[in-house]
């Protein structure tokens, strides 16, 4: 199966540029969401290089903010860059659980591999990614049985209908 992010692009812009003036824009370098200001009218989630995986990362994030933060730059979220430290680390993973749990709700969505990121290449220590992903799992079960929030079950029917994946189960989410 083909992943084209051009494809990724168009299935969001279709189901969520009308309601939400949001536009789906690869980047070529760090990811941001910028909103509607002076010079753009519509807010854009720019993702890293034209990578299918960064665009879903980013588009988790947009899932997770509110009326409110979807008005902020990068949605006013705390973040400490690459080279942390056990600590600053453990917080990172704390508050990346929900995001990677969406993000990994929409790659299966498209047929599309997912893995946790720890985004720590340059800390001094190796982050415990299996211990991540198990937190990350468990939150989508709990997403699962709680019911796909609306943005979320939006964009996961449209990649699914686009890549003719069948309806999610909790065994389509077994440590990786």
């Amino acid at each position: 199966m083909s992943h084209k992010i051009e494809h990724l692009i168009d299935i969001f812009d279709t189901t969520f540029f009308e309601l939400y003036q949001t536009r789906l824009v690869s980047g070529d370098d760090e990811p941001i969401y910028l909103p509607a200001d002076q010079t753009y009218a519509c807010h854009r989630i720019i993702f890293a290089h034209g990578y299918y995986a960064s665009a879903l990362h980013e588009i988790a994030h947009w899932c997770v903010a509110g009326p409110k933060r979807r008005e902020l730059e990068d949605f006013g979220y705390w973040y400490e860059p690459d080279g942390r430290d056990q600590q600053t680390q453990s917080e990172f993973e704390r508050v990346e659980i929900r995001p990677q749990a969406y993000e990994w709700i929409l790659a299966r969505s498209a047929g599309f591999r997912f893995q946790v990121s720890c985004d720590n290449l340059n800390g001094d220590f190796e982050p415990d990614r299996v211990t991540f992903t198990a937190k990350v799992r468990q939150e989508v079960i709990k997403i699962l049985q709680s019911g796909l929030p609306k943005r979320v079950q939006m964009l996961s029917n449209a990649l699914r209908h686009f890549y003719d994946v069948p309806p999610l189960t909790e065994q389509d989410f077994k440590a990786i």
